[in-house]
């Protein structure tokens, strides 16, 4: 893949991104029976939702000020965070939990390398809070992946 993308094609990728995200943690909302789980993912479909909302706002035109042309090709490896494998039907929960903590590191870094090309200002900012946002996702994933993978037995 080619490392050079136009900021059209980032957004389009990011928007994409974050609707697999929806698609995974709906997909694991079903799939959990713990009641504290499906809460978690349920309330990270939401906020991937959001994310994917205030992407289009920007593919739109309607952030602002700091926001870059739409056709400006940008060499930033950013399409590297963007390609990550999708969740096959047969994984085990735990291993789920962990595709998904990469998924957010990788949507962390994402926004980061892409708030990092954009002049100060409102998209910027934006693009920093989702990548913290991402990075907060991250962290509820990896506290599930411990749960699952390592259970707390009777004898603590």
């Amino acid at each position: 893949m080619a490392n050079k993308l136009t900021v059209g094609e980032v957004l389009e990728r990011a928007i994409q991104r974050e609707i697999e995200s929806q698609d995974l943690y709906s997909e694991l909302s079903r799939k959990m029976t713990d009641d504290a789980a499906k809460t978690a993912f349920r309330q990270l479909y939401r906020q991937e939702k959001g994310h994917q909302k205030r992407l289009e706002q920007y593919q739109r035109g309607k952030l602002g000020s700091g926001t870059l042309s739409y056709g400006r090709v940008v060499d930033y490896k950013i399409a590297e965070y963007l390609d990550q494998p999708a969740l096959p039907p047969d994984m085990k929960l735990k291993d789920a939990f962990l595709l998904a903590a990469n998924r957010e590191k990788a949507s962390h870094t994402f926004y980061v390398s892409f708030a990092a090309i954009h002049p100060a200002g409102q998209v910027r900012r934006l693009l920093e809070d989702l990548a913290a946002q991402e990075l907060e996702h991250k962290q509820r994933v990896e506290f599930l992946f411990t749960e699952v993978a390592f259970p707390q037995t009777d004898g603590g």
